[in-house]
């Protein structure tokens, strides 16, 4: 099938600004980085819309940061005490606005990492991901600092890379380069978190962010994520899991089609429900689709949850990339598997998936390889690490590369879960000479 995959490096992308503006933002996902001048007495961030501002103040000699939501006739002031009090003198400070959280960070030293110092949700306050809230967002000037820039959050971690496919299931190529879609972590759980896109040499280290997707619904603007974009016929076809209002009430897949380039800028999407057939016994919910059309019938992989969290994929196919969707099946003798991909290999297609620790005993830590009526025929041969890392594999140049992620945290322990992860590639024997490396670089 597919030849052992060994690991060939290790390394994680941080960037609180990807995109650098101070007005023009499209969805509730900003970063603002300050250098503090030591002669300063306070330093102060702010985000500000209208008679609306969220903000940072740091008080020099005490060592301290604190948040601030000010909305018309009230100020209220977050301090986190486990954490609010720095040891040292920070060498930067930043503030991000990530979906709901609003967040102060701190770097002990130029290149070092960024830790997480207080941390509130702004919604309870102010609806920031109201379109007209956002028309109004800016970034003034901070003031007691030497230097600064703003704009688009990007990542503290990425997880649930995605190989761009064309409608065959091949790899997107453009200008020499494969091309994924990657969960851009935030400081928290699923609603802290956006999508990219990312272009990449494979087996190599060298990826690129390049551009940034979100998604209306419900009047505000959402981070959804766990996606795979499609090329058909001049079109691209987006379908992603709900992540970016996750209540724990229900999850579902969405569809755009649209003509524009979505591979550079910046786009706010608007989306279709799919109409997925139900799977048998309970449903809470669906995420991590893949799309492929086989022999003239398209294919949709996903997960389909019993509940919160309890989930297995599930098959379907139908005559169009819309539906409606005949259900295949789905693989009941799982409990915590997910991250499904459809490849094409020497002994036929396979629906490639990821075995979590949560698992029946026998069925964790591998990525289970079925045929397209859902029989488990094998397991891919691949060093597999934390959490339950996608087995996004791609054959290239007489080799195979998978291109996935760990479960390292990042920022602290304020953030909670949700901050991973490490990037990590793995390649097969062909591409031995690819030396393997781990490596902790820093894009920002």
């Amino acid at each position: 099938m597919i030849p052992p995959l060994a690991l060939a490096h290790r390394f994680r992308p941080v960037q609180l600004v990807q995109h650098e503006r101070r007005t023009g933002f499209q969805a509730p996902f900003v970063g603002v980085e300050a250098t503090p001048d030591p002669a300063a007495a306070h330093v102060h961030v702010a985000l500000v819309s209208g008679r609306h501002a969220l903000s940072l103040r740091y008080d020099t000699d005490r060592r301290r940061l604190k948040l601030y939501v000010e909305v018309p006739g009230e100020t209220s002031g977050f301090y986190a005490r486990r954490h609010g009090r720095l040891k040292t003198t920070p060498q930067a400070l930043a503030l991000t606005l990530t979906g709901r959280w609003l967040t102060a960070w701190s770097r002990d030293t130029a290149d070092g990492p960024w830790r997480a110092r207080c941390k509130v949700d702004a919604t309870e306050l102010v609806e920031v991901r109201d379109p007209a809230f956002l028309a109004d967002l800016e970034v003034p000037e901070p003031r007691g600092a030497m230097s600064w820039r703003a704009g688009t959050f990007g990542q503290i971690g990425l997880r649930d890379l995605h190989l761009i496919t064309n409608a065959d299931g091949s790899a997107y190529v453009r200008e020499g380069r494969h091309w994924l879609t990657a969960t851009q972590a935030g400081p928290g759980f699923a609603e802290a978190a956006q999508t990219g896109v990312w272009s990449w040499l494979p087996g190599t280290d060298d990826l690129r962010p390049e551009s940034l997707l979100w998604w209306t619904r419900n009047g505000l603007v959402q981070g959804d994520h766990a996606v795979h974009l499609l090329r058909d016929d001049g079109h691209w076809h987006v379908l992603a899991s709900t992540w970016g209002d996750f209540d724990r009430t229900r999850m579902a897949i969405t569809h755009t089609a649209t003509t524009t380039d979505l591979l550079t800028g910046e786009h706010v999407l608007a989306s279709t429900e799919i109409d997925l057939p139900t799977p048998p016994g309970p449903h809470v919910g669906a995420w991590d689709p893949h799309l492929t059309r086989v022999d003239g019938q398209w294919h949709l992989a996903w997960v389909a949850a019993r509940s919160f969290f309890d989930f297995r994929p599930a098959l379907a196919r139908a005559a169009s990339p819309t539906g409606p969707w005949e259900l295949v099946g789905t693989v009941e003798d799982r409990t915590a598997t997910e991250g499904c991909v459809i490849v094409e290999t020497e002994d036929g297609w396979r629906l490639l998936a990821s075995d979590g620790l949560d698992n029946p005993a026998g069925k964790r830590e591998r990525y289970p390889a079925y045929d397209l009526d859902l029989r488990e025929v094998g397991a891919l041969d691949a060093a597999y690490g934390s959490n339950i890392p996608w087995p996004s594999v791609v054959h290239h140049s007489d080799a195979w590369s998978m291109i996935t992620f760990d479960g390292t945290p990042y920022g602290g322990r304020l953030p909670g879960y949700g901050t991973h992860g490490d990037v990590v590639v793995l390649t097969s024997a062909q591409s031995s000479s690819v030396a393997a490396s781990s490596s902790a670089r820093t894009s920002d």
